[in-house]
């Protein structure tokens, strides 16, 4: 048997209370400007990195919006507070990253413009 019988009458245990909020949207309750913002930026700049990597002539914006949403999501990992913001960010930086990442495969940074 795994269960373990305790004496009658003696106290059962309690555990540590914690919120049981586990929700994706569970946040501290608190602004957090900068860091939603850093979110967004990222999201944002992930989007347009994405959508211009699947054009071979948008390589300069494909792969600048890409090392910009990268950096930027990585110092708004550093700073969040809440999941959101940290679920938020990864998603900006994923999208930024393969936008990044076919932008150099197509022509890089500066492909075409320094020679």
């Amino acid at each position: 048997m795994a269960q373990t019988l305790r004496p009658a009458g003696s106290p059962v245990p309690r555990r540590a209370t914690r919120p049981a909020t586990g929700s994706l949207f569970a946040t501290d309750g608190k602004p957090h400007p900068l860091q939603e913002t850093l979110m967004v930026v990222t999201g944002v700049l992930g989007i347009l990195a994405f959508v211009t990597a699947m054009f071979h002539s948008l390589h300069l914006i494909s792969s600048w919006a890409g090392l910009i949403g990268i950096l930027t999501g990585v110092y708004g990992q550093y700073i969040s507070r809440t999941t959101w913001e940290r679920f938020g960010l990864i998603m900006g930086i994923g999208s930024s990253a393969v936008g990044f990442y076919l932008g150099m495969a197509h022509g890089g940074l500066f492909g075409g413009v320094v020679t």
